[in-house]
């Protein structure tokens, strides 16, 4: 059964509130861990070509997904301490970006919206 994004949020929280862990959890401390994190998923493919990559997934697969795994951890602690609904905020975001990168002008090119 596929679980939706609040019950994953629920059981994060809940995670981290057993532990008391809440007591380190201010906002700079988990932005910064957050994007630690990122760093250790960029890690697996430093240097590599395509290729390499494509080889790499064979046998890390499960270690790069346990470093998006705590990506994503960092960015709900943050989200849900900070009252951001990170759903509504993606839609809204979109949005934005919709009228920033209009199909007609942004398909197939990779342009800033300020130089569409």
């Amino acid at each position: 059964m596929k679980e939706n994004f609040s019950e994953l949020i629920k059981k994060v929280i809940k995670f981290r509130d057993e532990r008391n862990w809440k007591q380190f959890h201010n906002s700079k401390d988990v932005a910064i861990s957050m994007v630690l994190e990122a760093g250790e998923v960029l890690e697996h493919f430093q240097w590599k070509t395509e290729a390499e990559i494509k080889i790499y997934l064979e046998t890390h697969k499960e270690h790069i997904g346990d470093e998006i795994a705590d990506v994503l951890k960092y960015l709900v602690i943050l989200s849900y301490d900070l009252d951001i609904d990170v759903i509504q905020a993606v839609k809204r975001k979109m949005k934005k970006d919709a009228e920033k990168y209009p199909v007609s002008k942004s398909k197939d090119n990779h342009k800033k919206y300020n130089e569409l």
